[in-house]
Order: structure tokens, then C-alpha cells, then sequence
């Protein structure tokens, strides 16, 4: 293996051996603090344009395979661990992490002091990186080159993530409920979760519009998780306070809360490294109870915490807030349909303590039906 280096936006320079494809990766540096399921992070949309940090030393074990995929390729625009296996031990595998890699061209780096990268990110702010293998650049025109490389602030993703095409992901269990999945980068555990309690989700693109939800006749909406900017996402804001209007239950998770967040009229900022894990503490304020949940954000809603809010479709309140930082988790609207979460209750990978939210998600359908004979 050759030399690489990792060239953060304020100069600093990590150097390590080239791993993966080689050549060159932009993206933003951010860290995942998980310690198992990088197969579902890699295949996560919402990475796009991202260079993935894993503080978790030994990456790569337990291989790859078909099922555990939540999309059709990765997304992530580089990759930076520690200690990449050199051997793969899992009877589900099918192929090497370095692998799979290769084939699709991601460029990786191993051997990053990994702990001191993610100190270094968690002092300075998330910022632009580039990873650089097999290239004749001094170190100064390596630096010039990640400063001219996109930003996250301000970027239109969802164009990119989102399907072509509408598709069905039928209930496998008894068909209860029609459900529209608005997709801003959706993660195929997400309709599974919803198939098993008898949603039948007809997944359109992210510009699909209100006559074509409507025209599907949903008992309800769900808001996808996704990358980018939500400042960016204004026709999408517009198309759920059409849906608000209409009052057509609402789910949002991850992106899609920050999308309802900014429907109810509140404004979204970047954190200073976001949240990207399986192991960050949520308190629901209504009943005290903790939950550990899976994360993957960057941006965040500016919210009223201590007491209920007024917007144009009635009051509302934040429900969960994060207990690292206090940043703002949940949002519910009081006398309409709609709430939304910032983390994911499909957990692929992570714990399960929010899966009851695919539950709430029923329960709010039935309180709001749409339909004759809603059960």
C-alpha cells in the first residue's frame, strides 16, 4: 500500500496508507461513533458528499453482503478508519469491505490516528476534507485544493439521492394503511419497518407533487431522512404545509423533521459536528424517559424547548431533545397529525428503544383518518 494523506480545510494533515481506490475524495469530515454496522453507513444516502470517520478502531471484519445494503451503492465520498481487517470472519459475507470498495471506486485511507482526527473535528467544527493517494501534490497545493471543494451549507442533495421512480413496498403483514414515503434519500430498512405492521409505501421522488400524492389517496405522509441543506429543500417546505393544510397525517424522521420544522416556521442551522451514530441519549420531555438512538445530522432546528409554540396550523411542542447538547429531537403538532424525530427509528444499524414511532406513526393515522372504514 502507498502513502495517503488526510488534508483538513485548516491545514492540518493526517498521513496514512492508501486503501480502497485511490486518487482523490472531497467531502465533509465527519465522524461515526458506532461500533458496528459501517455496511449500513457506507449504503446510507444521507453520506452523500461526505468523508466517514470511524472512531471505532477495527473496521471491516464481518465483510459485506447483499441484504444489509440500505441503498444500491455507497454513498460515501471517502472513508478514514483506524485498523481495516485484513481477513473477513462472518458467515453472512459475500465480499471484502476493501472490495466492494474498489469496485466502486471509493477512496479510502487507513491507518489515521482516528482519535485524534475526531478531537480535532470536535474542537474545530465539521469541515471540508480531501483524501489524496497516488498523486504528485506538495503539501500547500493539497490544502488549495480541499478549500476550493463544495461546502455542505447551502447544498441541493436530495436531486441526487432520490429514486427516478416511484415504487411499492407492500405490507407483508394484513394491509391496514396507504402510506406516500417522500424520498430525500431513503434507507431501505425504513418501508421494511413499515411493511411489517401492514403499511403498504408508494415511495416517490422527492419533487413529486401534491396532485400526485393525493391521487395515490395515503392515510398519511412520510417525511424520508436525507443529505444537504434543509434551508435548500423550499418547494418540499411548500408541499407540507400544503399537506399540513389538508391535514393528511405527517411523519418526518431525520431531514424530514428538519423539512417540518421549517414548515411550522422555524429556521435550521449547522451544528458545529453534528450527530452521527448509534448511541446518542434522547429524553422525550413528556415522560422522562430515555431512549439510546441512532443518529446521522448535521443541521438542526432552532425551537422552543420550555413551552409550546403557535403556528399557522395550531400549537405545538418539542417532545425529545438531545441530552448531549441540549439540540432540538422531536416536534409534534397538538391538535393535527403530524410530528417528527431527528433520529431514525428504523435503527439499521443501532438500538431499537424508538421503533415504538413506526407505532405512533398508526396511531396517529387512526386518530386522523382519511379514509371510510380506517380502522
Amino acid at each position: 500500500m502507498s502513502k495517503a494523506f488526510l488534508v483538513l480545510d485548516d491545514g492540518r494533515i493526517f498521513e496514512g496508507l492508501s486503501w480502497g481506490a485511490t486518487g482523490r475524495a472531497f467531502g465533509e469530515a465527519v465522524f461515526q461513533t458506532g461500533m458496528t454496522g459501517y455496511q449500513e453507513t457506507l449504503t446510507d444516502p444521507s453520506y452523500h458528499r461526505q468523508i466517514v470517520v470511524m472512531t471505532a478502531p477495527h473496521i471491516g471484519n464481518t465483510g459485506m453482503n447483499r441484504e444489509d445494503n440500505e441503498s444500491s451503492k455507497i454513498w460515501v465520498a471517502g472513508f478514514v478508519v483506524r485498523n481495516p481487517s485484513p481477513i473477513t470472519s462472518n458467515w453472512r459475507s459475500e465480499k471484502s469491505l476493501v472490495d466492494v470498495m474498489l469496485e466502486q471506486e471509493i477512496v479510502g485511507i487507513s491507518g489515521v490516528d482516528t482519535r485524534a482526527l475526531t478531537r480535532h473535528l470536535r474542537d474545530r467544527g465539521a469541515m471540508r476534507v480531501g483524501i489524496f493517494s497516488a498523486l504528485d501534490l506538495t503539501r500547500e497545493e493539497m490544502v488549495i485544493e480541499v478549500r476550493k471543494s463544495k461546502q455542505m451549507t447551502g447544498s441541493f442533495l436530495s436531486e441526487v439521492v432520490s429514486t427516478v421512480k416511484p415504487y411499492i413496498v407492500p405490507a407483508t403483514a394484513q394491509k391496514r394503511f396507504t402510506v406516500v414515503a417522500l424520498d430525500l434519500g431513503i434507507k431501505s430498512a425504513t418501508p421494511r419497518a413499515m411493511s411489517q405492521r401492514g403499511i403498504e409505501t408508494h415511495v416517490l421522488p422527492f419533487n413529486a407533487t401534491y396532485d400526485e400524492i393525493m391521487a395515490l389517496d395515503p392515510d398519511g405522509v412520510f417525511l424520508s431522512n436525507g443529505p444537504g441543506d434543509p434551508a435548500t429543500m423550499t418547494e418540499t417546505v411548500n408541499l407540507v404545509r400544503e399537506l399540513l393544510s389538508e391535514e393528511v397525517p405527517i411523519f418526518g424522521i431525520c431531514f424530514g423533521h428538519q423539512i417540518l420544522g421549517r414548515a411550522l416556521g422555524f429556521e435550521t442551522y449547522k451544528l458545529q459536528f453534528g450527530h452521527r451514530g448509534i448511541n446518542q441519549p434522547v429524553i422525550d420531555k413528556r415522560t422522562g424517559k430515555v431512549e439510546i438512538t441512532s443518529h446521522n445530522h448535521g443541521f438542526a432546528i432552532e425551537a422552543p424547548v420550555d413551552t409550546q409554540f403557535a403556528t399557522v396550523f395550531g400549537p405545538g411542542q418539542v417532545t425529545h431533545i438531545c441530552l448531549n447538547d441540549g439540540v432540538v429531537e422531536g416536534l409534534e403538532l397538538l391538535e393535527r397529525g403530524a410530528f417528527s424525530v431527528q433520529y431514525h427509528p428504523e435503527a439499521a444499524a443501532g438500538p431499537h428503544d424508538a421503533s415504538y414511532l413506526f407505532d405512533n406513526f398508526i396511531a396517529l393515522m387512526q386518530k386522523y383518518p382519511r379514509k371510510i372504514g380506517v380502522a
